[in-house]
């Protein structure tokens, strides 16, 4: 990732004499989080094998999130009431999160990110972030699993903390802000992963060996 060098021309001029192919993007009309760059789209059954478990625990994890996500939307039209079944389905999910998400990310982080990492700043596939240290989409992936466990123990805490005040007005409050801090970390999640999908392991097939994969997995 290169940023645009500073064209010393009139600004009034500038957009004539751009580039067609590159986007151009207002702060007004921020481009769709959901459109990664253009990355050759590789289908499922020519990755290797530890790609597609990834993708494969994806899924699994997106089937989590949707089951989450019902509880929430539930939480916030009832309220804490008295239900096992909301209770029991919360703590399947962040026993799920502990289990099997910090499990994934330790795996991504262990195996992949550090071999890529490097290969994206050989190939000049980086920024600088304004200071000497290269940048890459593997450091935005760390940062978002590190955001990822933070929202979580702020949702966990909120929501366990919610249903033990006996103030009402405190207990709506908390719950809100619970309620909030877990719908930014299911979309987060989401967005995550297909960013993970589209982008890094492509990425990974582009600059690693077929051996280097396989002896990830």
């Amino acid at each position: 990732m290169e940023f645009k060098k500073q064209q010393k021309v009139d600004p009034v001029n500038r957009k004539a004499e751009k580039q067609d192919d590159i986007p151009e993007y207002s702060p007004m009309d921020p481009p769709d989080a959901y459109a990664p760059p253009s990355i050759e789209e590789i289908p499922y059954e020519a990755l290797p094998n530890f790609l597609q478990n990834l993708i494969n625990e994806h899924k699994t994890i997106q089937m989590a999130l949707d089951e989450f996500e019902g509880v929430l939307g539930h939480l916030q039209e009832s309220g804490f009431k008295s239900d096992k079944g909301v209770d029991k389905s919360l703590r399947k999910f962040f026993n799920f999160l502990d289990d099997q998400i910090v499990s994934h990310h330790q795996k991504e982080e262990k195996n992949l990110f550090p071999l890529l990492h490097q290969r994206l700043i050989e190939q000049g596939e980086h920024s600088s972030g304004g200071g000497e240290t290269p940048i890459t989409a593997i450091d935005m992936m760390e940062d978002d699993h590190i955001k990822l466990m933070q929202l979580a123990a702020v949702t966990f805490n909120l929501l366990g903390l919610a249903v033990r005040l006996p103030d009402l007005r405190s207990r709506a409050i908390t719950l809100d802000a619970g309620l909030e801090q877990g719908k930014t970390l299911v979309e987060l999640l989401r967005l995550h992963m297909f960013r993970e999908d589209t982008l890094v392991f492509p990425l990974a097939v582009k600059h690693l060996s077929i051996k280097e994969l396989d002896e990830m997995g």
